[in-house]
């Protein structure tokens, strides 16, 4: 070949977007980030900026009195539902992450095995998901009834589940574990189907039993299965708020941190600075644990 002969290579031409379509990626950039901005960012900054004054709701803005930080000094010392507040919220996540999750990971691990009515098993247990919390506490209210309840009237007993503070944030926990259940299942589910085949069969070559194949093998590979499972209980351990709203308002027993935002800024008090910081205390606790779940997640992702 003549060392004069010079060989170009084509330069592939970008190819420019029609102005429809360029209208149409524009479109779908701005008005998704102007309902963020409107919806989520709005109101959290406005939550912010109220949690540092007084403001009962009358008047316009100009009517706010800037108080600092007497509110968040207020609710962590003379607000007294404040501090069972955090502990049944505690008691909700421990709870939740303990029982339902557990009971999710084992239906799963029952269900991945393609067994006869599999697919009915799988609507049964994840149709009390669909259903929103303050249904499901009318629902549970067919056993916990004093007088009518399945419960009294099979043991012969008087308790009122819901009315008594001993027992009632017990009797909502189990509501709330039928259906979150179905909901960790699903989610567990999806992550066992991922898990590459091969896997498990290389471990029973190897003579693993099925129960140390999940955990030394299965387990370990859903790691961001698992991430996304405590990202979520974490969050529905602190937004719980609709069935303990419907049975009692958030009171005698069942207080709540979300109960108390709604309390103080659309109930009697209308105190939207002081309900503010309540809700600003929340968005900090689940900001850490989301922040967490994003950091592992970014992490994975460099290392590929």
């Amino acid at each position: 070949m003549d060392n004069d002969t010079t060989t170009t290579r084509a330069v592939p031409r970008r190819r420019r977007m029609a102005a429809g379509d360029r209208l149409v990626v524009t479109l779908m950039v701005v008005v998704p980030a102007l309902l963020v901005l409107w919806l989520v960012w709005l109101p959290a900054l406005g939550s912010i900026a109220l949690s540092f004054g007084r403001w009962n709701g009358f008047g316009d803005l100009s009517t706010i009195e800037w108080i600092g930080f007497q509110n968040y000094r207020d609710v962590t010392t003379i607000y007294p539902p404040f501090w069972p507040a955090v502990r049944h919220n505690l008691i909700w996540l421990v709870f939740l992450f303990v029982f339902p999750t557990l009971l999710g990971m084992l239906l799963a691990v029952v269900l991945d095995r393609e067994m006869r009515g599999g697919r009915f098993y799988q609507t049964a247990f994840y149709m009390p998901v669909v259903l929103s919390l303050a249904l499901v506490g009318f629902i549970w209210q067919l056993f916990y009834s004093r007088d009518q309840g399945l419960i009294n009237q099979v043991f012969g007993s008087e308790v009122d589940w819901y009315g008594d503070p001993n027992v009632n944030l017990w009797a909502v926990l189990v509501a709330t574990a039928w259906r979150h259940t179905g909901y960790i299942m699903l989610i567990y589910l999806a992550g066992l189907k991922g898990v590459d085949q091969s896997l498990r069969e290389a471990a029973a070559v190897d003579g693993a039993s099925e129960s140390k194949t999940f955990f030394s093998v299965v387990f370990p590979v859903m790691k961001p299965i698992n991430m996304i499972v405590l990202v979520i209980v974490v969050i529905e351990s602190l937004r719980a708020f609709d069935i303990v709203w419907v049975i009692n308002k958030g009171r005698n027993g069942l207080e709540l941190i979300g109960a108390l935002v709604n309390q103080n800024v659309i109930g009697e008090a209308t105190r939207y600075g002081f309900g503010s910081a309540l809700a600003v205390i929340m968005m900090v606790i689940s900001s850490v644990f989301i922040a967490m779940y994003l950091r592992i997640v970014f992490r994975e992702q460099e290392e590929r």
